[in-house]
Parts: C-alpha cells; sequence; structure tokens
C-alpha cells in the first residue's frame, strides 16, 4: 500500500490584491500541507506544479518553503514534485536547487518508487508542443503506477490537453493522473485510469469559492481518493442585485450582513439603480473587520461591453501578447527588465543596454526567435523523457526566461 498527499498550484509568494497579508496566507497554506502530511505519516507529498507562483521568488517565500521541506525531510517523508508553467524557466529550476540538497525529488520519465507505486512526472509543455510529444517512460516493476502532470486535461472545464491520447500514446499503463493547473478540485475516469486534480491551496481569485484543500490518495489493489479541506482565510461573497432607486446605502446594508472579520469580502452589483462608489462599499467592509474589500459592478462591465471595449489586468494582456510574438530568450529578458524587475525607470536603459552586452557575450544563441531555439537544442525535444519542456491558464511566459545573473544566486539561498 502507498498513501499520498497530491497537492499542488500553491503559489507561494503570491500577493494577491497587493496585499501581504494574502502573500502570507499563501506560505500559510503550504506548511499547513506539510503539517498534515507529518501528523498523518503519509508515505510521501506528491506536488502537481506551481509550487511558486514567481519564476522570480523572493528570499522570504525561499526560506518559507525551505523550511517546509526540512520538516518533511526530518520526517522521513519524500516531496516529489513537477514543474509548473508559473515557476518554469528555460534553464535552473528551484526544484533542481531542492533536489540537489536531497529536499526535493524532481518527477520525470524515470520512475520514482514509493512503497509498491511508481510515480512519473510530466512538466507543463505549451500547447502548440503537444502533438509532437512522444509520451515514452521508462518501465517499472511496482504494483501501481501514477503520472504527475500539470496542464488543463480534458474532460474537465477548460480541458485542451487530451487525457485519452496521453494514455493511449503512453508505453507505460497508469492507475491514475495526478494533476494541476486548473485550481478546481475535480475527479474522473478516463478509459479505466482514475484522472484527478487536487486544486489550489489558497483561493488565487474571486471565483474559487469551494473550500481549498488537496487529495489524499491511496494505492492499495484500487486507487482510493478522498478530499482534505484546508483552514484557509474566510472569503465572504456578496451579491447584491440592486432596484431601480437603490444605490449605496443597499450595498452596504447587504456587506454588513456578513461576518467579516479577518475575511476578504467580495462584492458583486447587478441590477438597475444609481451609481456606486467603491470606497464607500470599502469603508462599510472595514467597519466589519474585513481584511479588504473587493467591488466588482456588473453593471459597469455589460455597459463598456455595449460599446466593444474590453478590460483586463494590464500584466495579463501584455503576457499574452508576448506568448503569441515567439519572441528570442533575449527579447523576452529585456522585456522583463523593462516591465517587471525592481530597476529604476532611471537606470531602465542602462540596465537594457548592459544585458544585451552580457548576453552578447555569453550566450548568443539566446538572439535567436523562440520556435527556432527549440528546435536547435534537441533533436528529442518533444520527448517527456527528456524532461519536457518546461514553462498556466494565469499570466505566465509561454517559454520563460531567467535573468541568468539571478539564476546564478539559487546556491545563495541553499
Amino acid at each position: 500500500m502507498t498513501r499520498v498527499i497530491h497537492t499542488g498550484d500553491t503559489h507561494v509568494g503570491y500577493q494577491q490584491y497587493h496585499s501581504p497579508e494574502r502573500r502570507a496566507d499563501f506560505r500559510r497554506a503550504f506548511d499547513d500541507v506539510v503539517d498534515d502530511a507529518v501528523e498523518a505519516g503519509v508515505d510521501a507529498v506528491v506536488h502537481a506544479g506551481d509550487l511558486f507562483h514567481d519564476r522570480r521568488p523572493e528570499l522570504p517565500d525561499l526560506m518559507g518553503v525551505l523550511s517546509a521541506l526540512r520538516r518533511l525531510d526530518d520526517a522521513d517523508i519524500p516531496f516529489l514534485a513537477i514543474v509548473g508553467n508559473h515557476e518554469a524557466t528555460r534553464t535552473g529550476e528551484w526544484l533542481d536547487l531542492f533536489e540537489g540538497t536531497d529536499l526535493a525529488t524532481r518527477l520525470g520519465a524515470s520512475p520514482v518508487t514509493i512503497g509498491d507505486t511508481a510515480f512519473y512526472g510530466l512538466d507543463w509543455v505549451p500547447e502548440s508542443r503537444r502533438p509532437d510529444l512522444e509520451y515514452d517512460f521508462e518501465e517499472h516493476d511496482a504494483e501501481h503506477a501514477a503520472l504527475v502532470s500539470h496542464g488543463l486535461f480534458t474532460p474537465f472545464e477548460f480541458g485542451e490537453w487530451d487525457t485519452e491520447t496521453v494514455l493511449e500514446e503512453s508505453n507505460v499503463e497508469f492507475d491514475a493522473m495526478l494533476l494541476g493547473d486548473n485550481h478546481k478540485p475535480d475527479t474522473a475516469q478516463v478509459s479505466g485510469t482514475w484522472v484527478t486534480y487536487c486544486g489550489s491551496t489558497e483561493r488565487a481569485s474571486a471565483s474559487e469559492e469551494e473550500a481549498r484543500g488537496y487529495n489524499l490518495v491511496t494505492f492499495d489493489g484500487e486507487v482510493d481518493i478522498r478530499r482534505r479541506s484546508l483552514d484557509t482565510r474566510p472569503f465572504a461573497f456578496v451579491s447584491v442585485a440592486l432596484a431601480e432607486g437603490e444605490g449605496v446605502e443597499r450595498v452596504r446594508e447587504q456587506v454588513r450582513q456578513h461576518d467579516l472579520t479577518d475575511a476578504v469580502c467580495i462584492v458583486e452589483i447587478t441590477g438597475e439603480g444609481e451609481p456606486v462608489t467603491p470606497a464607500a462599499v470599502e469603508e462599510a467592509g472595514a467597519e466589519e473587520g474585513a481584511l479588504l474589500v473587493r467591488v466588482t459592478d456588473r453593471r459597469e462591465i455589460e455597459e463598456e461591453a455595449e460599446i466593444g471595449v474590453s478590460f483586463a489586468d494590464p500584466d495579463d494582456a501584455v503576457n499574452d501578447r508576448v506568448d503569441e510574438l515567439g519572441l528570442s530568450t533575449a527579447a523576452r529578458d529585456i522585456d522583463e527588465t523593462v516591465r517587471e524587475s525592481k530597476v529604476s525607470d532611471s537606470n531602465v536603459r542602462t540596465e537594457v543596454k548592459n544585458r544585451v552586452s552580457d548576453l552578447l557575450g555569453e550566450e548568443p544563441a539566446a538572439f535567436e526567435r523562440a520556435d527556432d531555439a527549440g528546435e536547435s537544442e534537441s533533436g528529442d525535444a518533444e520527448s517527456t523523457s527528456g524532461g519536457a519542456d518546461k514553462a498556466d491558464d494565469e499570466p505566465a511566459d509561454d517559454e520563460p526566461t531567467p535573468d541568468p545573473a539571478e539564476q546564478g544566486t539559487m546556491e545563495e539561498y541553499l
């Protein structure tokens, strides 16, 4: 028998709503999973990708994860994981560094046997590269086998990675696929194989109303999947349909009817009624003890849609467009320097000049277009046996690229 915790999409480092408290919540949720694993004495913790929210996690988040992994190590509980798109880089994964300190095992085409179950890994792969993937894995002699992967698989909502294709083309017969990327927990059976999403450990968006948690999976002749909930920060979802003549006081009244102590309050306004100022609603939430209040007036969205204007998070929109351009590694590096780095505006020009100079001297191939570079790296770049290409439905680059200077300091954290 093998009993594991299947978790994923922990997104450590995500400062949701620009709130330091929410950032701490994501780190605390991962800690809670580890604490549960130690208390239950499971055989392993299996992480299905997006351990970090960003490919450049900050020191407090790195140290928090390291501390948690050391607790697992002290309890002799292996941490098996793959790379999701949020944390993925072209070179130098943080997971590899954790593996180098014997605190984690990166799953791939070779089986990692825990008890009587062989675990394999398939990192997130851009949709454009999936048609050429070869699902080749090394054979195993265990009683059970499980594939851990990250992506939006069928038959679940938003699925665009065909599960049946993976199972049919794989040379290994899997009893289960333990998945990450879809933050909604769900389970189905495809061609006799159990396919399950553990969901996220914290609410990464207002649409994630269900309780957060993880899966407890037991391999013992059959596969048993059970849901375990985490005690996360409360979210209060307040929907107000305003009638004609009603306005902000009606919204404030509805907000006050909820217990908002230390909660995130999500207010959605629909119907007719008068214009509503978010600040007045936020004030009502604060009076009831809310950590923060987010107000969405659907009436405004509908009016804007009628005139053909749509609004999205600017960073998300830019990242989506960058993904479509097929930029070279160097271009992506420069784009990140301009848009995301902590370099002051006055120093951006100098920083970009230095980065281009460094890349020209150290990595000329970085100036090749991404598509060309991907083909030249390996004659079998699309095979899972090579570790798979690494790079979700949330903001992330299709083939993210690290800053070599930052990647060179990974060891300093470990």
